[in-house]
């Protein structure tokens, strides 16, 4: 199964433009509230008109305004499932999934296997008040799939649970995902989430995609500083190339190979994750190795499994944020040593462009 979208939608002054795809995968639409997710499931599902583009699902053709194709949403074969179960209050379970389908045989035979699958059996006579959160949800997701089913659309499915049935779903949902063969949209505007879910992740900002691809590449190559910001980068700071390098705060730091600073110079933002920051317990009066520089710890802040300290070179170099798990944190006497090295890796260095300066290519 595939699906592949590249349309625009408007919703009062709200203008989208969203260019999407997903084979048998996991794709996690991203970003703050506001930024399009939940109207880019709501075009794929039938549910918002399309100003102009075209959609495919399943090999075939649900949208198409140049053919002038738009078809309703219960001919799409989609399943969408909301942050509310919305579970019918006065039916049990078996008729809540199976409303609108009791005559059809495939739906019951299908009914037995996901009853099976989604682990809700034993649940066909309860109402949905007898139901706990993490029930509810997966009866609104065997009502979603009863049906057949080419695409599985997710908006929020786990933002009203309590952490440990997040949890407990996050890991239903990647055995569902391995399971049904199917390409599952899921949005999120949590980045553990994200992380943990998305085979591939686009990442939405104000009606945009700033950027669609694998997660890692995502995470590890934003393609701008705002992908950077959104994705949790909390290192960017403002640099200039100069030859084979890219000067920050005065400090000349070495980048991959494979991975070579524009040439002709210029203005450019580089990032670098707080957990790929590196502390050595070197000399900081000493000659130091590439892509080092002495700094003192200014603040530091404790989060129960991790340390963050902010630590001001004492030379060229910039400010840095440095995220320390807190058994390496007491093993290396993080609290009792104000100077440290900070290494910051080439191959954890970002390159993007600075605002207005052309794209930087990696």
């Amino acid at each position: 199964m595939t699906l592949s979208a590249a349309f625009a939608a408007r919703v009062g002054d709200f203008a989208l433009e969203a260019d999407v795809a997903a084979a048998d995968e996991l794709v996690v639409l991203y970003g703050p509230s506001g930024s399009g997710k939940t109207v880019t499931l709501r075009a794929l599902a039938g549910l918002q008109p399309v100003e102009r583009g075209r959609i495919e699902i399943g090999g075939r053709v649900v949208v198409d305004t140049a053919a002038g194709i738009h078809l309703p949403p219960q001919q799409r074969r989609v399943g969408y499932v909301v942050q509310e179960p919305a579970l019918f209050p006065h039916l049990d379970v078996r008729r809540n999934v199976l409303i609108g389908v009791e005559r059809s045989r495939e739906a019951h035979a299908r009914y037995e296997r996901l009853r099976a699958m989604l682990r809700i059996e034993g649940l066909d006579g309860r109402r949905p008040h007898q139901l706990s959160g993490g029930q509810g949800q997966r009866v609104a997701l065997a009502r979603a799939l009863v049906r057949p089913t080419e695409a599985l659309l997710l908006d929020e499915p786990f933002s009203a649970l309590d952490e440990a049935l997040r949890e407990e779903m996050r890991g239903e949902l990647l055995r569902l995902r391995r399971e049904l063969g199917l390409p599952i949209l899921f949005v999120t505007h949590d980045l553990r989430e994200a992380h943990l879910l998305g085979d591939r992740i686009a990442v939405l900002d104000h009606g945009r995609v700033l950027q669609f691809g694998r997660r890692d590449e995502v995470f590890r190559r934003p393609r701008s500083r705002r992908v950077a910001e959104l994705t949790g980068v909390r290192n960017i700071v403002s640099g200039v190339v100069e030859g084979d390098r890219v000067v920050v705060g005065g400090l000349a730091l070495a980048l991959p190979p494979d991975r070579p600073p524009p040439a002709g110079g210029g203005r450019v933002d580089v990032g670098v994750r707080a957990e790929r920051c590196i502390l050595r317990r070197l000399d900081p009066d000493a000659a130091l190795p590439e892509n080092c520089f002495a700094a003192r710890v200014v603040e530091d802040l404790a989060f129960g499994n991790a340390h963050l300290l902010r630590l001001e070179p004492e030379g060229p170099g910039p400010s840095v944020l440095v995220e320390v798990a807190s058994r390496p944190y007491e093993v290396l006497g993080v609290a009792s040593m104000r100077r440290w090295v900070v290494e910051l890796p080439p191959a954890d260095l970002q390159v993007m462009p600075a605002d207005g300066a052309p794209p930087v290519r990696q």
